[in-house]
């Protein structure tokens, strides 16, 4: 009885290890490869320990970056941190506004507006990419950052969110805010807010990495180099038809891209899982 117990409290354990070691492996591959030449990369086997060049790969990475690419990973990585900021502030503030509208204001049509925007979900991104690309076309915002971050800064989803949320606070408080001379404003901005901060966060955690993860965006709007994204600038890497790849530059590159939204994630850890579960006002 005791050893089928023991074996019930290790089988967890071994399978967490077991999950932890299929997650982690790739990422190591890709670290050790970033610390290799290109040929050591592309002999079989290929090194399992890190190399003498891991200093060497990855400042050419960040300061010049692939020679089929001409565009550094430091500024691939300020356009891809530029577009996901962009987004994310801006599905937070648009949604923020239009949830409040929704939920607060009275006015002809209310609930054809919501479902206006909320059946907007049931469109897939390639329905509607031909006509923004158009329109931002037209607009003169190609190979812009403008062009990269207001065709997507409409989020339904975080209306959806932000609408439920608000829907939750008691009318009391805005009748009582209008009875002290609280402005509509003065009540979002001094009341409204300050209570949302855990959903914003979590908003925010989840808006960055999809910002970040953004590739068939840029790789249409995109032909510059000096606004390249990460997403874009590694895969124009892999596909340099007259050139040898620089598979340490690659992976270097590649690990790079990882670092910011996992430090986003790290550090709104608490404030993200607080705005997902927490419905205390």
């Amino acid at each position: 009885m005791t050893e089928h117990s023991r074996v019930r409290r290790i089988a967890p354990n071994l399978w967490l290890w077991l999950a932890i070691i299929v997650l982690v492996f790739p990422i190591y591959l890709v670290f050790i490869a970033s610390t290799h030449t290109s040929a050591d990369i592309l002999s079989a086997p290929m090194p399992l320990t890190p190399g003498p060049h891991l200093l060497e790969n990855y400042k050419e990475a960040v300061v010049e970056g692939s020679k089929n690419l001409g565009a550094s990973a430091l500024t691939m990585m300020k356009n891809s941190l530029i577009m996901a900021l962009g987004i994310s502030i801006g599905k937070i503030v648009v949604s923020l506004m239009a949830a409040y509208a929704i939920v607060f204001f009275k006015f002809p049509l209310r609930k054809f507006c919501f479902w206006s925007i909320f059946i907007t979900l049931m469109l897939p991104v390639e329905v509607r990419i031909m006509p923004t690309y158009k329109v931002i076309s037209d607009l003169g915002m190609l190979n812009s950052y403008a062009g990269l971050i207001l065709p997507m800064i409409v989020s339904a989803t975080a209306v959806f969110l932000f609408r439920q949320y608000f829907m939750s606070i008691p009318r009391e408080m805005a009748e009582a805010s209008q009875i002290d001379g609280a402005t509509p404003m003065q009540f979002f901005w001094h009341v409204l807010l300050p209570m949302t901060r855990t959903p914003i966060a979590a908003m925010f955690v989840i808006q960055f990495i999809y910002g970040w993860n953004q590739y068939l965006w840029p790789l249409l709007i995109t032909t510059k180099q000096e606004y390249y994204t990460l997403l874009i600038g590694i895969n124009r890497m892999l596909s340099g038809a007259d050139v040898q790849i620089e598979w340490q530059i690659v992976m270097a590159t590649t690990l790079l891209a990882m670092i910011p939204p996992a430090l986003v994630v790290v550090i709104m850890q608490k404030q993200f899982v607080a705005g997902m579960t927490d419905r205390e006002k």
